[in-house]
């Protein structure tokens, strides 16, 4: 092998980087595990929700904290988090949420709520349709007003042909050039709501958040890794955008309340009964002396400005709209201290009503901690602002003439004269823009403006700030919220139990393996495990390196890999073996091993059939699948290296000290040699067999059915534990008279734990349809519940009696979507299986042998489901797990099949005097050893995830086992029988 200096020092240095990247996940789970110790010891344990809290505090504390120095280069927690591996909802617990953007009332909003009867017979027509339809809704409104409007046009003054939108769609336009209008007006709405949701979310403190479109379909993904308070994100995503206009003080008419309600302050600490919440931030103290920080000896008096920086004015050129500022971590103790009623009564009679808002974003301070700024917003009795945003027509980021960036607004005409009102009456002083109670931008009105449209601009304004000055203007005007028609919520609990599950079965799948590859192939077998070992180290190091997210079937996907892996090894030492077995020498043996003409050519073939299939579940597959799909695909690219150049850089190594290497032990000595099976004589028995069992699930199918997950037929499932063994019977019973109708009830893994699933008010929407759903679960399971509370057994923080432990909602019409996007991964995986075995084969008979095997193990795998699911202790749903899972079959079942075709075209061009009979058995017998070796290998290690890992996972797992076992046996008996008999049939046409 040429360049091994090289490929040792890139082996060194990724196994360097590998590890470093993974040291900030062991640093960041450190300090999170002593946050865990923290809140342990000062929370009860019935108290979830507080025992959060105090891990938030630690977290917050240490947040800027370095936690390590490597001389050039210093982390803090916040750095190290940041580089962390992503844990996934199904391991760290959290919420996965979709949500739509009605398109219906955005169209309803932009034609000022039209009468007109062509209009709302589309509407109408269009949400009918869109519950079976992949199109989007403004194509299927489209299509239904082209069928019902007559002469009407959708620029008509009644619907489209407003005032309010007179400069973008003018009268009698055509319905072509309308339609581009709306979807731009569309695209706008869903851009400014996927704004306004982010800027949420960045203020929520979650870590590694993901926010994302999907496509042009009005479609927002969210998912809030570590997640607790569930209630809390679920209306932070869901409540409309409230954008308003107040005006502002300066920070020379509040500087004298600062004063005098600092000194009060300071009287109120010294008497820690007086303010409770002091109790809360000694725990600052508690921090240092965990973190093992040196109290000062010197009692510091605590004050309001210990906290807040006031922001003081001793001239007029020093007047500001921002009042004070104060660090990010403080500015909850803030808000207590200024909302204390003591410290309200220090307010002057002419600014009572002032209310503190704080800055929308934060910038680093000196120390390098976040410091956000605040305002004193002019607040009334009403509490209502001087203008609401819905004025708004339009805004935009452009640039002035001194080719700065600014933002331009336009109201209309109500808001024209409340904006020409407002800016009179402050002339010389300061208005701010407020979202969701922050402040985006507080400029000085220099004079009146009463035209409607306004320049706001600012000498340090970025492209970017007026970017998002725009994007809450517009969303004033937003026309719809966003509803949740999907969603997925993991307890921590939970998750912590899977990741428990996970890793033991993960140690156990590979100390089996590892002691096979010894068992089977001596010291060669200790090489291919080096090798896995440093395939395992690439693979985590490369999902680290990436800030990819790692789930449940992520691992599955890793473990398949390493049978993989060994698949390439066994492939390669097989066929070593066959040299030395024709009297070789090892040497020459491990060169044809190595090389394309021996194992490399089929190990390239099947780890390329692999890919396509892991690249068609990352394109068509969301959430876990996308996991699984990464991790398979980065799996195939390191395990190829590691097995190709990693092993035979060891074994070149023995070899040239002269060790004498032989495959074998005395053990496995003569394992699967000198075997010569007349496969195809047995095919016909295959042919009845397969068509028995192929027959028998067909019938099930259509007579059992097969148990459809939410994520495919639209409901709710909960996933309920109790403090006691219970009978799915007696509760689906129980909750009958609570949801009108039986929900299914199944045991989940344990016997405390229940999977119920309904379909009860499914069709309603609103968030306050599936808290009064969850509201009514918990009535309907009181009896069993001991004195749990409502508040204990909602999803979310960690359980330590009864309660939900997940949850999962699926709206029929994206259930649909889902279904259907779960089918084109399917047959596209297939068809584009079916052309690369053409093209490297060039021969329709191979594809068609591949591709009809393929569809037997697919048949069989769902015909078993179908048949065992009523009597399967664990959950075997066809969802979007079940499509990974076959589609993995897919891949696993055509790597089997490539291999054994190859040795096919091998042996036909080594002896073309043969009959192709005897060329197609003694090919299978050649590669036997492998197959059984490989599958035997794959099979050890997913029994050890199915029986060890967690519940979430079994029917993942089980359909993967059935996948492996049905694949080896349909690559022998099946696609190389077929592939054989047309290719007889091409024959005769020739």
């Amino acid at each position: 092998m040429q360049n091994k200096g090289l490929i040792k020092l890139f082996a060194i240095l990724f196994g360097l980087v590998s590890l470093y990247q993974l040291s900030f996940t062991f640093l960041a789970n450190k300090v999170e595990d002593d946050a865990v110790e923290y809140s342990n010891e000062r929370g009860v344990d019935s108290d979830a929700r507080a025992k959060a809290k105090f891990e938030r505090t630690y977290l917050d504390s240490v947040a800027n904290k370095e936690i390590i120095d490597l001389g050039i280069a210093q982390y803090t927690y916040n750095d190290v988090k940041d580089k962390e591996m992503n844990l996934g909802l199904d391991l760290k617990g959290g919420i996965n949420a979709i949500l739509q953007v009605s398109v219906k009332e955005v169209l309803k909003s932009l034609s000022n709520d039209s009468k007109n009867v062509a209009f709302n017979t589309a509407l109408e027509k269009a949400d009918e349709r869109q519950k079976n339809s992949n199109l989007n809704y403004l194509d299927l409104f489209f299509e239904e007003f082209q069928k019902v409007a007559g002469d009407t046009k959708l620029s008509d003054p009644s619907i489209f042909g407003t005032k309010a939108l007179s400069d973008k769609i003018s009268f009698d336009e055509a319905n072509i050039t309308v339609r581009e209008t709306l979807q731009e007006e569309i695209n706008s709405s869903i851009g400014t709501a996927f704004e306004v949701l982010r800027s949420r979310i960045d203020k929520f403190g979650v870590t590694q958040p993901n926010i994302q479109r999907i496509g042009n379909s009005g479609r927002i993904q969210i998912e809030l890794p570590g997640a607790k308070d569930i209630e809390r994100v679920t209306k932070l995503i869901t409540s409309k955008a409230e954008l308003q206009f107040w005006g502002v003080y300066t920070n020379a008419e509040v500087q004298n309340f600062f004063f005098a309600a600092n000194s009060k302050v300071a009287e109120m600490l010294k008497d820690d009964s007086v303010l409770e919440q002091e109790k809360d931030s000694t725990k600052q103290d508690d921090i240092d002396d965990l973190l093992g920080e040196e109290a000062d000896s010197t009692k510091v008096q605590k004050s309001l400005f210990t906290y807040l920086y006031p922001n003081v004015a001793q001239s007029q050129q020093q007047l500001s709209s921002v009042v004070a500022s104060a660090r990010v971590l403080d500015t909850a103790m803030v808000n207590d201290l200024l909302s204390k009623k003591e410290v309200r009564a220090l307010l002057p009679t002419e600014i009572k009503y002032a209310k503190f808002l704080w800055d929308y974003k934060s910038v680093e301070g000196a120390d390098g901690a976040d410091v956000i700024s605040l305002y004193a917003i002019k607040g009334n009795r009403n509490d209502k602002p001087t203008i609401e945003g819905d004025v708004i027509l339009d805004a935009g980021q452009v640039f002035d003439q001194l080719n700065k960036p600014e933002v331009s607004m336009t109201m209309n005409s109500s808001g024209t004269k409340q904006w020409a009102k407002m800016t009179a009456d402050n002339i010389g002083n300061f208005v701010a823009v407020v979202l969701d109670d922050y402040v985006y931008t507080a400029p000085s009105v220099n004079q009146v403006i009463s035209g409607g449209r306004t320049s706001i601009s600012g000498g340090s304004m970025t492209v970017a700030e007026a970017e998002d000055i725009s994007t809450v203007l517009k969303a004033g005007k937003l026309p719809a919220t966003a509803r949740i028609i999907q969603i997925e919520v993991v307890g921590p609990s939970l998750g912590q139990e899977a990741i428990d599950a996970s890793f033991l079965s993960f140690g156990l799948a590979i100390i089996l393996v590892l002691l096979w590859m010894i068992l089977y192939y001596g010291k060669a077998g200790a090489y291919a495990n080096v090798a896995l070992i440093v395939n395992i180290l690439f693979i985590f190091g490369v999902l680290a390196s990436f800030n990819a997210v790692l789930t449940l079937p992520g691992i599955a996907g890793i473990i398949l890999t390493i049978g993989m892996s060994v698949d390439a090894n066994v492939i390669i030492f097989e066929r070593i073996k066959e040299g030395l077995f024709k009297k070789k020498g090892l040497k020459q043996s491990v060169e044809e091993g190595f090389s394309i003409k021996g194992a490399l050519s089929a190990i390239i073939d099947a780890n390329i059939t692999t890919l396509l299939t892991g690249i068609i579940l990352y394109v068509f597959g969301t959430g876990p699948i996308k996991g699984f799909a990464l991790t398979l695909m980065i799996g195939i690219a390191t395990s190829l290296f590691t097995a190709v150049f990693i092993t035979r850089l060891l074994i070149d190594s023995s070899v040239n000290k002269g060790s004498n290497l032989t495959f074998n032990t005395s053990v496995s000595k003569g394992w699967f040699q000198n075997i010569n099976v007349e496969f195809l004589k047995k095919r016909k028995i295959a042919y009845i067999i397969s068509g028995a069992i192929i027959l028998a699930g067909i019938a099930s199918i259509f007579s059992i059915g097969l148990k459809q997950g939410v994520d495919f037929k639209g409901g709710r499932s909960y996933v309920v534990r109790f403090d006691q063994d219970m009978n799915a019977t007696e509760v689906a019973g129980t909750l009958k008279d609570a949801f009108g109708s039986a929900p299914e009830v199944k045991t989940y893994g344990q016997a405390n734990q229940l999977k119920i699933t309904t379909v009860y008010k499914i069709e309603e929407e609103g968030t306050e349809v599936d808290e009064e759903v969850q509201n009514t679960l918990f009535t309907g399971l009181q009896p069993y519940l001991g004195d749990t509370s409502y508040e204990n057994f909602k999803p979310g923080f960690e359980k330590q009696g009864a309660g939900v432990m997940s949850f999962m909602k699926v709206e029929p019409t994206i259930a649909d979507d889902i279904k259907t996007s779960a089918l084109y991964a399917v047959f596209g995986s297939l068809i584009v299986v079916f052309l690369y075995i053409l093209l490297r084969f060039r021969k329709v008979s191979f594809s068609l042998g591949a591709v009809i095997a393929v569809f037997h193990d697919v048949l069989i795998v769902l015909g078993v489901f179908s048949i065992t699911y009523n009597f399967m202790p664990f959950d075997m749903e066809i969802g979007q797990s079940f499509i990974a899972a076959i589609l993995t079959v897919v891949g696993y079942s055509l790597n089997d099949t490539v291999v054994i075709f190859d040795r096919i075209r091998e042996f036909a061009g080594s002896y073309p005097n043969w009959k192709y009979s005897k060329v197609v058995d003694s090919a299978l017998s050649s590669t036997l050893g492998r197959t059984i070796n490989t599958s035997l290998t794959t099979l050890l290690v997913m029994l050890a995830i199915f029986l060890f890992g967690g519940d979430s996972i079994k029917g993942f797992m089980f359909a993967l086992i059935v996948g492996v076992v049905v694949g080896t046996y349909s690559s022998l008996f099946v696609a190389t029988p077929i592939m054989y008999d047309s290719s007889k049939k091409e024959e005769k046409k020739k």
